[in-house]
This record gives structure tokens, sequence and C-alpha cells, in this order.
């Protein structure tokens, strides 16, 4: 079955994202588990780690529906040595953050070159810092998720996804998240079916769809192939409603966290039923 949800506040404790959850109808969710533009954050308590668990257990939501985003500060293909080494400890610690929670997996944008060294270079750094924080945690998953390219960001091209995860070392424990905003303003038509089949044939041959660890659905504001990450409510941007019909007919999308990462959150309750009455 699909598990639809949205990426809720964590506001006053990690505990809360749950019952945010819940109060939307959500069967899966998203959430930073530390302030995502702040580098150091003070530990998880045992009390928030035990009421996060038991909220988890209260609403219905199984571990594996929930889909932690990290910092937006991270960059693992960090050309300088400083600041890859900053990103790779802030990284490690998200890892654990979600070992603690009990989570399995960990989505993360993959990084950016800065224009200092080659694109195969960034990509092979994000592959070591990927390899490095495996070999300090256990149990959580390295989801990747794919950019729209904007500026100096990798992630955009299948392509990238692909020789990131092929320079991984445990192939069971990394993944990739599908933004669809991201997707299409990569250069990837998502607007009819002849265009989600052909843009998921290309994802199937070059990564793989046993690597689909989750989605995010957002409509896009800006056009095919623009390289701009802005996301629309569902239906209202370029993207169209026959994609996420699509999505939510197809059975290799199903029991993986899809999360709405939409612009209008008081909207959010009305698309997760919209999408379940598209589903058969």
């Amino acid at each position: 079955m699909k598990r639809i949800g949205a990426h809720v506040s964590a506001a006053g404790g990690v505990e809360n994202a749950p019952l945010n959850a819940q109060k939307i109808g959500a069967k899966a969710f998203a959430l930073f588990t530390k302030n995502q533009r702040q580098w150091k954050a003070k530990p998880l308590t045992e009390k928030s780690i035990n009421a996060f668990k038991e909220n988890l257990q209260l609403v219905g939501i199984a571990p594996e529906y929930v889909l932690p985003h990290d910092s937006y500060l991270i960059n693992l293909g960090h050309p300088e040595q400083e600041g890859l080494e900053k990103s790779r400890a802030a990284f490690l610690d998200e890892m654990q953050r979600c070992e603690q929670l009990g989570l399995s997996l960990l989505n993360f944008h993959p990084g950016s070159h800065l224009k200092k060294i080659s694109e195969d270079q960034s990509l092979d750094l994000i592959a070591e810092s990927i390899n490095l924080a495996l070999d300090q945690s256990c149990g959580v998953t390295a989801v990747i998720e794919n950019t729209a390219g904007q500026g100096t960001n990798l992630g955009h091209r299948f392509e990238h996804l692909a020789h990131i995860i092929d320079k991984v070392e445990d192939k069971s424990r990394v993944g990739v998240c599908l933004d669809t905003c991201h997707t299409f303003t990569a250069g990837y038509d998502l607007r009819t079916i002849e265009a989600c089949d052909k843009t998921f044939a290309e994802f199937e041959a070059l990564v793989g769809f046993q690597y689909l660890r989750g989605m995010h659905l957002n409509d896009s504001k800006p056009d095919l192939g623009s390289r701009v990450d802005r996301h629309e409510s569902l239906g209202l941007g370029k993207i169209g409603m026959e994609c996420f019909n699509y999505l939510m007919n197809d059975p290799r999308f199903d029991e993986i966290p899809m999360v709405l990462e939409t612009i209008d959150e008081s909207l959010w309750p009305e698309e997760i039923e919209i999408l379940y009455s598209l589903a058969p």
C-alpha cells in the first residue's frame, strides 16, 4: 500500500512529530531531528527518545515510514578539507540521532563542488563520506535525495546517483529519495503517463528501483529543466496531477515513505486525501 505524509514540525521536541503527522492523516512523515540551519545541537535526551518511540506506536506509524532529513548546511562533497570534515562530523551525528530514535533512514542532499573541483571528484568525496558514516553507525540507511541542480549542487542527474552508489561499499545501506519537483526541474519530464514511463525507465536502467527508499511529492513552480528548486502545491504547478495519479497506481512506489513538502501546509490533509483517492 501507499504511505503518504508530509514533512512535519518537531518544534518542542522530536516526540511531537508523530502527533503532528497524525493530525493531518499521515501514514508516513519526515522531520528534522535537530535545527536544520545550525551545525551543532544539544544531544537528544532519553526522555525525548522514549517519548518519540511511544508516540510512533501510539499513532501507528512504523519506523521504516519515517524519513528524517539532515541539516541543509552539510556538504559531503565539499572541496576544502575543513568544510568536508565539519560536514562529515555533522552527518555522522545525524546518523547517530536516527539510530537513537530507532529509525532506519536518513535523507540528505548529496553535496556541491563549489566550482573548485570536478563533478566526479566531488561525487567520489560524497561516496567516501557515506562510507565513513556507515562504518561508524548501525542500522541506518543513507538515502540520497536527487536535486534540482541549482548552482553547483550535484545529484540532479540519475548518473550522479549511480556514481555515488557504485562507490558505496555497503550497498544494503544506501538508497535514493526522488523528489518530483527536483526531478522535473532537473530535466526529467513527469507531465504525462508516457513521460513518467520514460523517466522511471531511465531511473531503473541507471540506478534501479531496488534503491528507491522514499519520495518527496511536490509540484513545481519553475518549468521543466529550469534547474531551480521551488515547490508548489499539488496540481497548481508545471507538473500537474497526472504524475501523482501515476505514482499512486504504480506498485513500484508501495511501502516507502512518500512525503509532501508542498508550500501550503494548511492543504496537507486535503492533499493526502486527494492522493489516497487516486489509489486503486
